[in-house]
């Protein structure tokens, strides 16, 4: 089975780190854009609000 990523974890975890901070992949999460296991796949920390 395929897994879905929300509609942004390909562009934000294309350019994590260079152009987007931990700081700003936590913002995606906190606005609904990403989800807290996609913040853990993309900066390989837990999130933590």
């Amino acid at each position: 089975m395929a897994v879905t990523h929300s509609r942004l974890y390909n562009t934000v975890s294309r350019y994590y780190p260079k152009y987007y901070s931990k700081e700003d992949v936590k913002v995606f999460v906190a606005a609904g854009k990403l989800t807290a296991e996609e913040y853990k796949e993309i900066t390989g920390d837990e999130y933590a609000e």
